[in-house]
């Protein structure tokens, strides 16, 4: 019985085998693919998108913390004349009770 036939050789089926197991083996150098370079890239932009931002935030940010200060001082005006209000009114019905 013969184990090889024609062209199909055990030497022929190892070299396919190594051929094909270096094929998809990693390459040592440090190449990109299409994915990566575009990753890289987008990471680039968004990087850049964020430090030209960044003194706009940081502006807006600011301005927030003073509207919130004069809200705060705002809405306690607002109180103070709503407690004197309500004073003024305990002492009209208090003496109208009388």
């Amino acid at each position: 019985m013969r184990l090889s036939s024609g062209f199909f050789s055990l030497p022929f089926a190892l070299a396919l085998l190594l051929l094909a197991a270096a094929g998809c083996g990693k390459s040592d150098d440090k190449s990109e693919g299409p994915a990566e370079k575009a990753g890289a890239t987008m990471g680039r932009a968004i990087d850049q998108a964020v430090e030209k931002a960044r003194p706009t935030v940081e502006k807006a940010g600011e301005q927030l913390k003073e509207a919130g200060g004069k809200l705060k001082e705002e809405a306690s005006q607002a109180m103070d004349k709503l407690k004197e209000r309500v004073n003024k009114n305990d002492e009209k019905t208090a003496d109208q009770k009388q």
